[in-house]
């Protein structure tokens, strides 16, 4: 078992203490820091925390983390396109259309399948039996970079650099209509949504979780625009929710865009372009990209052809 001590920041003080976990440490779910919460595995300020417990700023939170059960996934021998690969950390080009790891609906084909096949027993048990080595996810119909731990210590160091935003991630979007700003930022907490739970919402009625994306422009062409966004946070289905609530979704979204989508794309017009983070063994700073996948230029290229044209 791994103990981690946590203090609560001035930021999250009067959250639930499930909450807090899961945004102290990436690898929990809320979900999963109930169950520590009701196993009896979790502290606060020396008493075993109840799941609904409020946390305050300079409380002291001690979470006692299982050893990971054998991972239940299968190895499959599917291609990686690896951007870069050490003893520590992998990081892979991820296709649109590929999940991250499996879940209902999607028990192979995954990049934790591939990755299993690809590393063998050389992966990170702290993302659970499901997510060996996952750190963060990309959706299904985004593409671009993923890092993936090759070892617990690798896991818990990039975690800790996902928590304290020293772990920086770029993406690159077509996004339907015209922003007026050439740069702005969307700060706007995100929860689950309570008219469709398969979506995420923007609320601000105390129970969504702090997020913040920062967009620039980089190209404009008739109903569309080509941006920059920066995460500050990494919430889930963040940059789609952020600039649907600015008015412009992302091109081809199927769930946060127009109904009627005549862009002819398969999925969100979405890619991670870049990532920076510290090596969790050298120190060293590192900034590893890829390019935009095909489907993204052509997008682009009939955006500027139709322009030319318009």
């Amino acid at each position: 078992m791994t103990r981690r001590t946590l203090e609560v920041a001035p930021e999250h003080d009067g959250a639930r203490i499930d909450a807090f976990l899961s945004s102290a440490l990436p690898e929990l779910s809320r979900s999963a820091a109930q169950r520590l919460c009701e196993d009896g595995l979790v502290m606060l300020c020396g008493a075993p925390a109840r799941k609904n417990a409020r946390v305050s700023a300079g409380d002291t939170v001690e979470c006692t983390l299982p050893k990971p059960r054998p991972c239940d996934a299968v190895p499959q021998d599917i291609p990686l396109s690896v951007i870069y690969e050490d003893d520590d950390v992998l990081v892979i080009d991820k296709p649109r259309g590929m999940v991250v790891h499996p879940a209902a609906g999607n028990w192979d084909g995954t990049v934790v399948n591939a990755v299993l096949s690809h590393c063998g027993d050389s992966l990170s048990g702290v993302g659970g039996a499901l997510r060996p080595g996952v750190v963060h996810r990309i959706d299904k119909d985004t593409s671009g970079l993923l890092i993936l731990a090759k070892n617990d210590a690798a896991h818990l160091a990039l975690s800790a650099q996902l928590h304290d935003h020293s772990l920086a991630r770029e993406y690159e979007a077509v996004v339907c209509g015209t922003l007026r700003e050439d740069r702005g930022t969307v700060d706007a907490p995100l929860a689950r949504s309570t008219r469709d739970r398969k979506k995420i919402a923007v609320t601000h009625d105390g129970t969504g979780r702090r997020a913040v994306t920062h967009y620039e422009v980089l190209a404009r062409y008739p109903g569309y625009t080509h941006v920059l966004c920066r995460l500050e946070t990494g919430r889930t289905h963040q940059i789609r929710v952020h600039m649907a609530h600015l008015g412009h979704p992302v091109a081809g979204d199927p769930v946060y865009g127009p109904k009627h989508d005549k862009t002819g794309l398969c999925g969100q017009c979405l890619h991670a372009r870049r990532l920076r983070f510290v090596h969790p063994s050298t120190g060293e700073r590192m900034t590893l990209e890829c390019p935009l996948p095909d489907y993204f230029t052509a997008f682009l290229k009939k955006l500027g052809a139709e322009g030319a044209h318009g």
